[in-house]
């Protein structure tokens, strides 16, 4: 390969600057910061980094660090100006006189590089660069812990494999296919999935059904059927106390909760005295039915049915 040129006969050298001495200035290579602590007799300033070295504003630790791509980007717009006039250039040139444009450009492609590098490695993650392998999704199926679940549902026992996340109303629509539960809002806002656990009513799509492994439940379907039905369902159907039927079966469970409730001196919140038992009033019904919506509108009748069902006359 020939040779580079001379400094004495590079047509690409810029025109030098005053003389400096080469051991009193750091020079500039690729890879290698120029120390900034460096003292130079013919260069403006002094042994502190941050003062100007030229008539540009910039200091040896800005040319170091960024002198090469500023210079890149300033030949390459300015190809025909005359070197000597560049303020950049003649800062370098006072930092190396031997320095020529050619290894300027040849700096500041491998400045670029090594950021464009870095930059990626970051990216990644990885210091090394290397492209990261994808890993293979996981299976939806391995994401699922199941248990067994044993529910005494209208007295029968039903054993269940259940995700953990099953809440006690799916698995008992879809899972023992009783379906007379309704699923409203799935907030616990309506009442409409109410069911009777253990004797108590509860919202059943706000309970997981892990949780109630060996309980006893009972729905609308273990209440009564067409044939035989629970007094309460028959006050419903004398008194008018549903429309489109969407609510009843949850106003249903409610109500008989509400009675074994008065019966068990259990206070609500308009109760005026709690150490004594409740009476029954259109005013208590109203307040422990309250978390049952109809949007029907059939509240009056369905505060009849209760009542009659009681044992006192609508």
């Amino acid at each position: 390969m020939p040779s580079a040129p001379s400094p004495q006969h590079d047509p690409m050298r810029a025109p030098s600057a005053e003389p400096v001495s080469r051991d009193a200035v750091a020079p500039i290579s690729v890879g290698l910061r120029a120390p900034a602590t460096t003292p130079s007799s013919s260069v403006q300033g002094d042994e502190n980094a941050s003062t100007p070295v030229t008539g540009c504003g910039a200091s040896r630790s800005d040319i170091s660090a960024h002198g090469c791509a500023h210079l890149v980007a300033e030949r390459l717009d300015h190809a025909d100006a005359t070197p000597a006039s560049s303020a950049p250039w003649q800062a370098l040139q006072a930092l190396d006189p031997a320095l020529t444009r050619r290894h300027v450009l040849v700096a500041g492609g491998a400045c670029a590089a090594g950021v464009g590098l870095s930059t990626e490695a970051l990216a990644q993650g990885s210091p090394s660069a290397a492209p990261a392998v994808p890993s293979a999704p996981v299976a939806q199926e391995k994401l699922v812990t199941l248990s067994r679940v044993t529910l005494q549902v209208n007295g029968q026992s039903h054993t269940l494999e259940l995700d953990n996340r099953t809440s006690l109303l799916d698995a008992l629509r879809e899972h023992l296919k009783l379906t007379g539960t309704k699923k409203g809002c799935d907030h616990g806002q309506c009442g409409a999935c109410t069911v009777l656990l253990d004797g108590r009513r509860v919202n059943s799509c706000l309970t997981l059904a892990v949780m109630h492994d060996g309980a006893q439940l009972t729905t609308i379907e273990g209440l009564g059927q067409p044939d035989r039905l629970h007094p309460m369902q028959a006050a419903f159907v004398r008194h008018d106390g549903y429309q489109c039927g969407y609510c009843t079966p949850g106003q249903i469970c409610s109500a008989v909760a509400v009675l074994d409730e008065l019966r068990a001196g259990v206070p609500s919140h308009v109760s005026p005295d709690l150490n004594v038992r409740p009476l029954l009033s259109a005013e208590e019904l109203r307040e422990r039915m309250s978390g049952n919506l109809c949007r029907c509108g059939a509240y009056s009748n369905i505060i009849d049915a209760i009542t009659e069902v009681a044992g006192r006359p609508a």
